[in-house]
């Protein structure tokens, strides 16, 4: 049973597995994330965030999804060097997952339980949801796709201090 986001294990791009346990201690952003979706300059706002708050133990994990629109049907290097070149991102991205139905990544059908959105759905609604994570692993709130970061941060905040 998990009992929290630092027991999950995850792709990198390249394939390798990633355990989430090495960002313990850290408040974490998770993010489902598109190239080529009318939310996909959120990356700037994302980066932004990370400048100001990853040296305080803040961590955004983005995991890109092909799901919605079939707005990421790059490879995990091209979905990479997208958003590097475009947007500069350098918190982590992992491999390009699926967040709804059978498929789903166990991450996000933990996130989902555990952060239901509007009106109890347990479905991810587009690309760009959020889920904030304290530095214990729990799920403490989830945003919408049109949420924007900079309107996170008062929240990412509260749990560094």
């Amino acid at each position: 049973m998990t009992d929290n986001v630092f027991n999950f294990v995850c792709k990198s791009p390249s394939g390798k597995d990633k355990d989430l346990s090495d960002y313990k201690g850290k408040v974490l952003l998770v993010v489902n994330t598109a190239s080529k979706c009318g939310l996909t300059p959120q990356f700037k706002g994302l980066e932004k965030l990370y400048g100001q708050y990853g040296d305080k133990g803040f961590e955004i994990l983005g995991f890109p999804c092909n799901q919605f629109g079939h707005q990421d049907p790059g490879s995990n290097d091209e979905i990479t060097e997208f958003c590097q070149l475009n947007y500069g991102v350098s918190f982590p991205m992992f491999g390009k997952i699926e967040v709804n139905g059978s498929g789903a990544d166990p991450l996000y059908k933990y996130l989902k339980k555990e952060a239901p959105g509007a009106m109890g759905s347990r479905g991810i609604k587009w690309n760009f949801t959020k889920f904030l994570i304290d530095s214990s692993g729990e799920v403490v709130k989830r945003y919408a796709p049109t949420t924007k970061p900079a309107d996170i941060a008062r929240d990412i905040k509260k749990l560094l201090d």
